[in-house]
Parts: C-alpha cells; structure tokens; sequence
C-alpha cells in the first residue's frame, strides 16, 4: 500500500475515533436521522471536505454531496457513498464505514497529485435506517426524486414529528421533495459504489477479509400488526371456548416456520423474523386469558417472486388460523423495499483488483438492504463492498479491523483510477 493511501487511511480512523467521540449513548452510538448525532456527523463532513478542497453541495432532502472535480466534468461520474446515522446505541461503523472510504479515497488522489477524468463525489446519505422513519432507503430515494409525498408524513419514532417537520427545522425543502425534484440523473453517473461492515458472520467464518456482493434482498414488513382474541378468566374459560391471542400468534409464527423450511427444501434463500413481539401491557394480567399480541414481522429475500411467495403463504395461514382459534389478525400497513442485482462488470474489476493484490474476496448477496439497491433499480452500475466485521451489526459490539478496512479502500481506488474505469 501507496503512503498516500496510508496516511488517508489514518484520516478516515481519526474520523472514526471523532464520531464516537461525538455520538456515543451508552451502551453504543447514536446518531438520529435528522437529530442532533447525524447533523455533527454531517458537520464533520463538511469540515473534511474543506480541508480536501472538495465541492460542496446539498439536495433538498439535506444529502450531503462532496466533489474532487475531474479533468472532464461533464463525463458521467463517480459516486461513493453511504449513510452516517445509526440505528439508536448501535455501532460505530454500519454505514459510517462507507462514507469514510470514499473520504480516504478522495485524499489518497489528493496527496498523490492525481486528478481523475470524471467527478469523484462522496456520497452522504440521509435517513438510511428506518428505526427513524418506517420509510425505506428515505434519502437516497428522495436524492432521485422517488420518494413518495407520503413518507413526509410519517412521524419519527422517538420524537413523534413528522420528517416534514424534521427537514424544515434542518433548513431543507421538503416541499421539492414532495414534487418529486430529483438532484441524481442516472445517465450523469458512470459508477455507484458502497462499503458497507457485514452484518452476518460469514466473512468472519470463511476467513475472507472482503465480500462482493451480487444482490440485495427485498422485503415487506408489516410494523404494526396485531392478532386479537378475547380476554378471559385463566381458571374459567374451557380450552374450547378461548379466543387466546397467544396461542393463535404462536401457532402463526410456526407456521412462518414451516414456510421458511419449505423455501429451503426448495433451494429459495429467505429470511422471516418477529423482532417485536408483546401484549398489551395496560390489559395483560397474570390471570388473564390474553386479547390481544402486537408484533412486526421483516421477510427479506433477493427474489421478488419468493417475496410474494411468502406473503400468499402467509395470508393463507392466518385464515386458517382465524377460522380454528376464533381470532382476528390485523396485520396493519405493508412497507417494504425492492430486491435489486448488482452489476457484474463492476463486481468483476474490484475482484480483479483483489486478485492482483492476493486479498481472498468472496463473492455473496446481501440479506439486508442497503442504498446500492436504490442505484441499481435505476438503471446506475452498482457494487457493494463488505467489510469482515467480529461482532454482528446494530449493537454496540460491532467491530472492523482498519487492516480489513484498508484493503477495501484500495481496491475502491484502484477501481476508480483504472484506464477501464475511464
């Protein structure tokens, strides 16, 4: 490795060391979307990219875009980017990883003298975890001029105030966003890239330092959804006469069960978790027959006709369900995200990069969405770099080791730099 590409590896690890400094909330970090955490982050940014001579801009929905201005400006560019807030006391790389890359990117050329053909833009997108705002992938969506006028109206999860009212205080312009005002132009860029830690123990697992990945899941979720029964008398409703939301739930989370052991036997790749699950606190009782179970549901998979799959499997369960236990299930709204394939020949410079440099990346989709996929359903060449990570994401142990980190920014530099990247 280059000193340039050292000593900008150096940098991105201060910047690291600052955002937790700066973001930490015990156990973990957080950073807000639209709140206080992100805002510094972004701050952070700003300041760097002065230090580094880059080009400032900010869309409507407050994207934060930092730009090394090429040779020839009106090529289509390059964008490497992710988002920089967290979900609340999580980690401090998951999604910070990524913007720091292309931070390090950007001042390895600079020391090195070089200035590329096209635009090199660091990329620092909003909003990316919808803990916030059950909206997915809010800002990059709204950067291309996609993001339903609804989703202004949704409420943050911890303050109760619309996103509306959260880009307004910021100084943003939610009505352009509203009107479907688009900063991003596919034609206008040659290449999208995203570092991102693993969030799974594969890497970890197979030794691998790096993954390349060759697809995003979609999803639905449904976020709010509840099974209600009756409530009774623990000692004096029959077995036969219960309405006991509990039971119904649970036999209704078996049968999700037996739907996920089906898509196995089938060779289909899936996920189904209930991350929340619980009765209502102001009826429940020790001696009460329970009324009443709230829950969310998140079913992931890369194949949008196993996504559907899923969800006929599952409406047929709770009719059956419905009709032996005498509940009802109220499964709320559906939101989710679209499954999304990267680009090969992208994919194939970077493993070529990592072949030349004896670096083990291995090739793998991606169970959790990301950006990227936003990218790549528009028509953008798309890559997704993982970074092996120790400890799982979203929790306050998330790890990454700057070796491993290192690696990943010097394959990304290679990518961009290369005569075939022209």
């Amino acid at each position: 490795m280059s000193a340039a590409l050292r000593a900008a590896v150096a940098l991105a690890e201060r910047l690291f060391d600052e955002l937790r400094a700066r973001t930490t909330d015990e156990p973990g970090i957080t950073r807000a979307a639209y709140g206080e955490g992100e805002e510094f982050a972004h701050a952070v940014l700003k300041r760097t990219a002065r230090e580094l001579e880059l080009a400032e801009a900010v869309d409507a929905a407050g994207n934060l875009y930092l730009t090394m201005v090429g040779e020839e400006p009106d090529l289509p560019g390059w964008i490497i980017g992710s988002h920089i807030d967290s979900v609340p006391h999580g980690g401090n790389f998951d999604g910070a990883a990524g913007v720091l890359a292309g931070i390090a990117v950007a001042a390895a050329l600079k020391a090195e003298g070089r200035r590329l053909a096209r635009n090199l833009t660091i990329m620092v997108i909003r909003a990316e975890e919808s803990t916030w705002f059950p909206v997915s992938y809010l800002g990059s969506r709204a950067a291309f001029g996609i993001l339903p006028a609804t989703a202004l109206e949704t409420c943050r999860a911890d303050t109760g105030l619309t996103l509306r009212a959260h880009m307004e205080a910021l100084g943003f312009r939610p009505d352009a966003v509203a009107a479907g005002e688009a900063w991003l132009d596919p034609a206008r860029i040659h290449g999208f890239i995203e570092l991102h830690i693993e969030q799974g123990p594969v890497l970890e697992r197979e030794d691998a330092p790096i993954g390349l990945v060759t697809g995003i899941a979609g999803s639905f979720r449904y976020r709010k959804a509840r099974c209600l029964g009756s409530y009774g008398h623990s000692g004096a409703v029959p077995r036969a006469y219960r309405q006991d939301a509990v039971v119904a739930f649970a036999e209704f989370v078996a049968a999700m069960e037996q739907v996920w052991d089906g898509l196995e036997r089938d060779g289909q790749r899936a996920t189904i978790t209930f991350g929340e699950v619980g009765t209502d606190p102001a009826q429940h009782a020790f001696s009460k027959v329970p009324g009443e179970v709230g829950f969310c549901l998140d079913v992931r998979t890369e194949s949008a006709a196993c996504l559907e799959r899923i969800h006929a499997e599952l409406l047929q369960a709770v009719a059956v369900i419905e009709q032996r236990r005498g509940v009802r299930f109220d499964l709320g709204e559906r939101t989710g995200s679209s499954a999304a394939v990267l680009d090969a020949a992208l994919r194939g410079r970077l493993a070529s990069s990592a072949d030349q440099l004896g670096i083990r990346a291995i090739e793998m989709p991606s169970g959790a969405g990301h950006d990227t996929s936003v990218f790549a359903n528009k028509g953008v060449p798309a890559a997704l770099v993982f970074v092996r990570n120790q400890n799982g994401s979203h929790n306050p142990e998330e790890a990454m080791r700057m070796e491993d980190f290192a690696t990943a920014v010097e394959l990304i530099h290679r990518c961009v730099v290369s005569e075939t990247a022209r």
